[in-house]
Parts: C-alpha cells; sequence; structure tokens
C-alpha cells in the first residue's frame, strides 16, 4: 500500500468524492424500506390516500436521488480508478526503460508486457470496486443490521447463525484461491512469450515449415491457462451456490418465524415487509464484499509482481554520473573482465586491454561467439565491464549520465530495428531536428539515397512495423544513415553492412572516412576485405584479443588472421 499511495495523488478527492456519493446512495437506499412500511401500516391500514400518495412521492425522490448519487459514485470512482492505473502505467514503462539487457533478460519481455497491461487493469479494476462497494456495502450492512435491531432484536437472531457461516465460507475460498490467481498470472505470461516469439519469427516459423509444431507449443500453453484459470475461477463460481442457499435459508426462517409474529400479533406486516427488505441488504452487502475480497486477491498477486518491477534497483545505475559530455571518441579498455550473470565459472571477455585514438578505424573479427559484440557493448555502456573499466573521451564511462554517453555514441546494432512510420521519421531516431538536406546527405552516406527516392513517396514512404516493406540490406542501410545523423563521436557498426554486396560495403567506408574523420569508427565484420584498411584490427578468440594491429601484420602474426583471410581469398578465387 505505502508503495502505490503515492500514485492516488491527483485523484484522491475523485475517491472522497465517490466514497461520498456511495454513502449517499446508501442511505437513501435504506430509507425506502422504511417509507414503504409506513404506507403499509399507516396508509393502508387508515385508508388515508393522501398519505399514501405523500410517501409514494417520498420514495420517488429518494430513487431518484440514490440513483443520481449512484451515478457520481461510478463516475468519479471511474475516474479514480483509471487514473491511478494510468500512472502506475506510467512509472512501470519509465522504470523499464531504465532496466539494462541484463534487468530485462531477469524479468522477460512478455511477463513485461503482462505486467504493464493484465496485472495493472487487475489492480484498477479492484480499485474501482473497492471505491464503490467497499464503501457502499460495510454502511449498507451496519445501517440495515441497526434498523433491523430496531424493528424485532428477536427476529436478528437469525443473522447470528448466517453472517458467521458466510464468513467461514469466504475465508476458505480466499485461502485456497489466493495460490492458483498468482499461477495465473504465470500462465499468461508463458502464453505472452509464444505469441510474441512467433509473430516476431514469424518468417523463421513458415521458412523451416513449423507452423504446426508452433500451433502445438500454443496450444499447451493455452490449455495450461485455460485449467488454471477454470480451477481458480471455479472455486469463486462454486461459492455462488452457497450465497444463494444462504440467502434462501435465512429468507425462508425469516418467513416462517416473521409470520408467526405477525400472526400473534407481536409485529406488524409492514415492518415485516421492511425486516425482508433490510435482511437483503444485509446478505447483500456481506455477498458484495466477499466479492471485493476475492477480486482482492488476485489483485494483490498482481500488485507484488507490479511492486517487483517498481522496486527492482536497476543493475546499471548513474550514482557517480557528472554533467560530462562526450569531447573526443579517445577509448580505453583496462584489463576489463566480464561475464553476463555472476555465477557463472567462464569470462565472457578476459583482460581486455586496449587502447584506441579518437578519429582511428578499428576492424574487429573473430568466429561466432567470440565475444565481439560484447565488447563493443561496453562502450555506450549496454552492459558494465565486472572487473577493469571503459573509458571514452578520457573519462570512465560510469562517470557520464546515459543520455549523454549514448548521444556520443551511435551503434548499429546486428538486429536492425525499424518503426512504423516514414522513412523521414524513422532516421529523425538519430536527430529529431535534422533537415530534409540533412537526412539527404547521411542517406547519400548510407547509399541509401537511392532506393529511398525510388520509392512512392520518397522520404514520406510509410515502413511497416519492424521494416517488413524493405529488404534486409535496405534495412541496414537506413539504420546506418539514422546512425550518423547523430553525428557521434564513437560510431560503432555491429556486422552492420553484412546484407550489402562489397561494392555497396567499400562505398559505406569511404563515406564514413572523409564524413566523419575526427570520429572513431569501430566496424565488426566476417569479411576481411571490409577491414582491411582499418587503422586497427583486433582479431577475438574465446573472449580474448589474439592479435592485434594493420593488415600486413597480422598475416605475418597471427596464424588465425591468415587462416580466415587465405581461406576466404579462395572463396573468392572459386567463385571467380
Amino acid at each position: 500500500m505505502k508503495l502505490f499511495l503515492p500514485y492516488t495523488k491527483g485523484y484522491r478527492l475523485w475517491m472522497l468524492l465517490a466514497i461520498i456519493c456511495s454513502v449517499g446512495e446508501a442511505v437513501l437506499e435504506l430509507l425506502l424500506p422504511q417509507a414503504m412500511s409506513d404506507i403499509v401500516d399507516i396508509g393502508i391500514a387508515t385508508g388515508d390516500r393522501n398519505y399514501i400518495l405523500m410517501m409514494g412521492l417520498k420514495m420517488l425522490i429518494l430513487a431518484v436521488l440514490a440513483l443520481l448519487f449512484g451515478v457520481g459514485a461510478a463516475l468519479a470512482a471511474a475516474r479514480a480508478a483509471m487514473g491511478f492505473g494510468s500512472k502506475v502505467r506510467a512509472a512501470e514503462y519509465a522504470q523499464v526503460q531504465r532496466f539494462s539487457f541484463a534487468d530485462l533478460e531477469h524479468f522477460s519481455t512478455a511477463s513485461l508486457i503482462t505486467r504493464l497491461t493484465n496485472d495493472v487493469a487487475s489492480v484498477q479494476g479492484t480499485i474501482f470496486m473497492a471505491t464503490r462497494i467497499c464503501v457502499r456495502a460495510p454502511v449498507l450492512l451496519v445501517t440495515a443490521l441497526v434498523l433491523a435491531l430496531r424493528i424485532s432484536r428477536e427476529l436478528s437472531r437469525v443473522f447470528l447463525v448466517t453472517i458467521p457461516l458466510l464468513i467461514v465460507a469466504v475465508a476458505i475460498v480466499i485461502a485456497v484461491v489466493g495460490p492458483f490467481f498468482t499461477k495465473l498470472q504465470r500462465s499468461t505470461d508463458a502464453l505472452n512469450l509464444v505469441v510474441q516469439e512467433n509473430v516476431n519469427a514469424v518468417r523463421v516459423v513458415k521458412s523451416f515449415v513449423r507452423e504446426g509444431e508452433e500451433k502445438e507449443k500454443f496450444r499447451l500453453r493455452s490449455e495450461d491457462l485455460r485449467t488454471t484459470a477454470e480451477r481458480a475461477f471455479g472455486f469463486v463460481v462454486s461459492f455462488m451456490p452457497l450465497i444463494t442457499l444462504l440467502m434462501g435459508g435465512t429468507i425462508t426462517a425469516l418467513m416462517w418465524i416473521g409470520g408467526h409474529y405477525v400472526a400473534d400479533g407481536i409485529m406488524l406486516s409492514g415492518d415485516l415487509m421492511a425486516f425482508f427488505t433490510y435482511a437483503t441488504e444485509i446478505l447483500a452487502s456481506l455477498m458484495m464484499v466477499s466479492m471485493v475480497l476475492m477480486m482482492l486477491t488476485r489483485s494483490i498477486a498482481c500488485g507484488k509482481r507490479i511492486a517487483e518491477v517498481l522496486r527492482h534497483k536497476p543493475s546499471m545505475t548513474e550514482d557517480t554520473a557528472s554533467e560530462l559530455t562526450v569531447e573526443n571518441g579517445d577509448i580505453d579498455f583496462n584489463h576489463v573482465y566480464f561475464k553476463y550473470h555472476a555465477d557463472s565459472e567462464e569470462w565472457n571477455l578476459r583482460d581486455i586491454d586496449l587502447h584506441i585514438q579518437s578519429g582511428m578505424t578499428v576492424g574487429i573479427l573473430g568466429g561466432t561467439g567470440s565475444a565481439k559484440s560484447t565488447l563493443v557493448s561496453l562502450i555506450p555502456r549496454l552492459y558494465d565491464a565486472t572487473e577493469g573499466s571503459v573509458m571514452v573521451g578520457g573519462h570512465d564511462v560510469r562517470e557520464y549520465s546515459l543520455e549523454q554517453l549514448r548521444e556520443g555514441c551511435a551503434m548499429v546494432l546486428q538486429k536492425n530495428t525499424l518503426f512504423s512510420g516514414t522513412v523521414a521519421e524513422n532516421l529523425r531516431w538519430g536527430s529529431d531536428t535534422a533537415t530534409d538536406e540533412e537526412l539527404r546527405e547521411a542517406a547519400k552516406i548510407a547509399c541509401a539515397a537511392d532506393f529511398i527516392e525510388a520509392m512512392p513517396e520518397g522520404y514520406d514512404t510509410h515502413i511497416e512495423q519492424g521494416g517488413t516493406n524493405v529488404s534486409g540490406g535496405q534495412k541496414q542501410r537506413l539504420c546506418i544513415a539514422r546512425a550518423l545523423l547523430r553525428k557521434p563521436k564513437v560510431l560503432i557498426l555491429d556486422d552492420s553492412t553484412s546484407a550489402v554486396d562489397t561494392a555497396t560495403d567499400a562505398a559505406i567506408r569511404e563515406g564514413l572516412r572523409t564524413t566523419l574523420p575526427d570520429s572513431t569508427k569501430i566496424i565488426i565484420a566476417q569479411r576481411i576485405i571490409s577491414v582491411m584498411d582499418a587503422d586497427l584490427i583486433l582479431v577475438l578468440d574465446d573472449g580474448a584479443i589474439v592479435g592485434q594491429g594493420k593488415h600486413e601484420e597480422l598475416m605475418e602474426t597471427c596464424d588465425i588472421y591468415r587462416e580466415v583471410y587465405e581461406s576466404q581469398q579462395e572463396g573468392v578465387e572459386g567463385n571467380g
């Protein structure tokens, strides 16, 4: 509650209004049975038509006022609950934005989506119900019980049996159903994960003709969710017949005992009618409270999951950050060691001691799993070094705010991502103030201008979600152009020209050399021809640098480099 209380700020007056309106609605509803009793016992008994009409008009006014209070309570509660949910969702999303890659892997994307949508919706739904019912029901219960006692204490003894039985039944159901709601949310996570993977990798699924297997995987996850939901809500539904039985038994007992009281002259028939109404209100109030408590059980499970995200301390903090900006592209790795998981026995990077001067072009080669991408990911702090330090522009990367560091470092990842919107909107991710001329210049350097201008609407052509209406090579070039617009001090291309031909690759590298002479350019590549003219070439193997220097030096000193070069040359000659 302490964690969520701040998110009610700005909506507390609406909550108060909902409470006031709910109390007013309950009180007015409870005045109606007494007015009805007076009509029967006084108006009908004496034959006073004017009294009957007056009391009937009074009941109509009370009913209209109760309706208005009810509408007001519903509107105010909805405003408070939806506003609260919106704030919690925004806070949770902002927290996710602060997460490092390691934090995202800890929760999983599918689970975070569930927590941001399904879990928040459950909590805000409970807030709405609680604001309305948890005020209205107790008022109805207490007031109706007092009025019932005023009419007949003897007849009210029936509640001494009914209410304890109802409380025991609710307690049992809540105790049983609680763990199922927690499992229900986990099953929802698992189902969302399958959907997310299949939608994102739909081309892979179709190309490997795996639709049948993936449908079966989805069916199993869906079946697990259905089974869990059935068991959870089954207990809740099974509670309803018990409620009906208790209500029916109570009314029967009241009719039997109350009928004898009226026949014996101990009680007036109008009072008995009013008592029946109050008894119904008492039982209905108990049932409403019971349902809210059951909803609260699920909401608590969801709230705990949301709290896990909000309370999670990001593994990457800015505690030592200052107002520094990246002044140049100098990069230093000082005996850096890194592993993704603290309890892992193997290092992903081992004793990386490297010094790169601003303006240099650096090529990185290595086999699959040699930690090339891991190495460059430490520069913009996508991960933090486990041991040692990484310096950019003469300062430890931890001394920069993440925003300033990443403003100075542009990175084109292996997995190129475009967003739904126009070509121009995607390019302006690099700089939202870029002019049309700057867009064209960046596209020209990235060898993207020709195919953009050939599109139906040029730079205003709409890009589908994920860039599905452009080829892999076009996507790569658009991402490079986007990075160039940032005018970074450090530009990292993580195998970002793998889908273009060698001529285009060479043209892009030439464009980078002439337009970004003072920026450090780091190029991860599989083809040696892509980095042969680099100022420095690094060869990685199993997380360690096994060779560094220019092409000629490595041909003499690094066996791995020479073997890769010769195998690629043989491939070129064979194709020729």
